[in-house]
C-alpha cells in the first residue's frame, strides 16, 4: 500500500505538459528568488538600513495589492498559457533593467543621490507582472492533469517552488561572492529566458470562464463571494496571511548576516535558504506519505510551532543555531502551505480558478511583502531583534485567537 501511494502521488508526471510547466516553474522561481535575495542584499549595501528591504517590500506589494482581482477576472478569461508566457517575458525586461542600473556606467554616472529609488521603481514592475503570472500559475496546473490526481500536482507544484527558492536563495549568495552583483543579473536573465522557452511548448488552453458578458466588477465580486463563503479557505488563508505578515524575520536577513552573526554573503545565502530547505523537506515527505486526518489540528500546531522559531531566531547569535531554527521554521511552514495549497485546489471551481487565486495571491503572496515592510518599519522602531521577537509573539497570539474563533478550520479533514 506505501508502494502504491508513492507511485499515485508521482502520476501528474507522466503528462507531458505538466512535465514542461515544472521545468519551466523550477527555472523562473529560482530566477525571482535570485532577483529577490540580490536586490535586498545591493540594498542594504548602499543604504546599511533595513528599512530600505521594507520599502522594497512595499513597493512590491501596492501594485499585487491594486491589481489582482482585475487580473483574476483576466486570467479567467484568458488562455493561461498564453497570459504567462507573456509575464515571463516581461520578467525578462525588469531584469534587463537590473542588468543595467547595476553596471559600471549607471553608477559612476547616473544619480548619486538617492540610487536606491531605481531598484524600488523595478521592483514595483514585478509586482506588478506577478499580479498577473503567480494566480495564473496556480489556475494552470488543472488544465494540465486530471482532477483525480490534481491534488498530487499541486503537491509537486510546491515542491518544485520551494527547491527553486532553495537554488535561488543560496546560489544568489555564492553567485554574489564569485561575481559580484552585476554578473549574477546576467546569470537571472538567461534562468527566466529558459522558463519562457519551456512554458512556450505547452499548448495554448481554452477559457473556461463561461459567461462571456458578464463586467469586471461582477467577475470580480464573484470570486470574492466564493472565498469569503467558504470558511475553510478563509480560515487557512487568514492565519497564513498573519503569520507571514508578522513572521518576516526572513526580510531582515541582511541585516543579522552582517551585523549579528557576521558570516558574509555566502552566509547569507544560506540564512536565506534555510527556510525553503526546511520546507521542501516537509513537503516532499508529505507528497510520498501524506496527511491521513486531522490536517486543521496540524495547521494550527505548525503555525505555533513557527512562530516559537521566529523567536529563537531573534535570541540567536550563533550562526548555526539561527539555520537550524530557519530551518525548522520552514518545516512548519510547509505543512501550512500543503494544507492551504490542497484546499484551493480541490474546493476552487474550474471558471473561477483565476479569480479565487487572484484573492489567495492578496492574502498569501502579497503578506510577504506587506510583512517585510512590517519587520523594516518594526526594525527602525524598535531595534532588530526586539522587531523580530515581536513579529514572532503575535504570530503565537493570531494562532491562539484562529483556534477559538475558527473550530471549523481546527477540526477540518480531507
Amino acid at each position: 500500500m506505501p508502494g502504491l501511494i508513492q507511485k499515485q502521488s508521482l502520476q501528474p508526471l507522466q503528462h507531458k505538459e505538466f512535465r514542461l510547466f515544472i521545468i519551466a516553474r523550477f527555472f523562473l522561481i529560482m530566477a525571482l528568488r535570485m532577483l529577490g535575495t540580490v536586490a535586498a542584499y545591493k540594498l542594504f549595501q548602499l543604504t546599511q538600513d533595513s528599512f530600505s528591504i521594507g520599502l522594497a517590500g512595499m513597493s512590491e506589494f501596492i501594485p499585487v495589492f491594486l491589481l489582482a482581482l482585475y487580473a483574476g477576472h483576466v486570467i479567467d478569461r484568458s488562455d493561461k498559457r498564453t497570459l504567462l508566457l507573456r509575464s515571463v517575458l516581461l520578467y525578462s525586461v525588469c531584469v534587463v533593467a537590473m542588468v543595467f542600473i547595476t553596471s559600471h556606467w549607471f553608477e559612476n554616472i547616473g544619480h548619486k543621490q538617492s540610487p536606491a529609488i531605481y531598484y524600488y521603481i523595478v521592483i514595483f514592475f514585478t509586482g506588478a507582472i506577478r499580479a498577473f503570472a503567480g494566480p495564473t500559475t496556480n489556475a494552470i496546473i488543472a488544465q494540465l492533469v486530471p482532477r483525480n490526481i490534481l491534488h498530487y500536482a499541486s503537491n509537486i507544484s510546491s515542491s518544485t517552488f520551494l527547491a527553486a527558492s532553495i537554488c535561488g536563495h543560496a546560489s544568489a549568495g555564492f553567485f554574489i561572492a564569485g561575481f559580484g552583483v552585476h554578473i549574477t543579473y546576467y546569470i537571472i536573465l538567461g534562468y527566466v529566458l529558459i522558463a519562457a522557452t519551456f512554458i512556450s511548448f505547452i499548448g495554448k488552453k481554452p477559457i473556461q470562464h463561461l459567461q462571456k458578458d458578464i463586467s469586471a466588477w461582477k467577475s470580480v465580486k464573484e470570486g470574492l463571494h466564493f472565498v469569503f463563503n467558504n470558511k475553510i479557505m478563509l480560515g487557512a488563508i487568514s492565519l497564513d496571511l498573519f503569520a507571514v505578515l508578522f513572521g518576516g524575520a526572513v526580510a531582515l536577513i541582511p541585516e543579522f548576516a552582517e551585523k549579528i552573526l557576521s558570516v558574509g554573503p555566502i552566509g547569507f545565502g544560506w540564512l536565506n535558504a534555510a527556510m525553503d530547505i526546511g520546507s521542501v523537506l516537509t513537503i516532499t515527505a508529505l507528497t510520498f506519505w501524506p496527511m491521513k486526518k486531522k490536517q486543521g489540528y496540524r495547521l494550527m500546531y505548525a503555525v505555533a510551532a513557527f512562530g516559537l522559531c521566529i523567536i529563537l531566531f531573534g535570541i540567536s547569535r550563533i550562526f548555526w543555531i539561527s539555520f537550524v531554527v530557519l530551518l525548522v521554521g520552514g518545516m512548519m511552514d510547509g505543512i501550512s502551505v500543503i494544507v492551504r495549497s490542497n484546499v484551493l485546489q480541490l474546493t476552487t471551481p474550474d471558471d473561477k480558478r483565476g479569480r479565487v487565486s487572484s484573492v489567495n495571491s492578496i492574502f498569501i503572496n502579497s503578506s510577504n511583502e506587506l510583512g517585510q515592510f512590517e519587520s523594516g518599519f518594526m526594525a527602525r522602531a524598535m531595534g532588530t531583534v526586539p522587531s523580530v521577537i515581536f513579529g514572532g509573539s503575535m504570530t503565537l497570539l493570531v494562532v491562539i485567537i484562529t483556534w477559538f474563533k475558527a473550530p471549523s478550520l481546527r477540526k477540518f479533514e480531507y
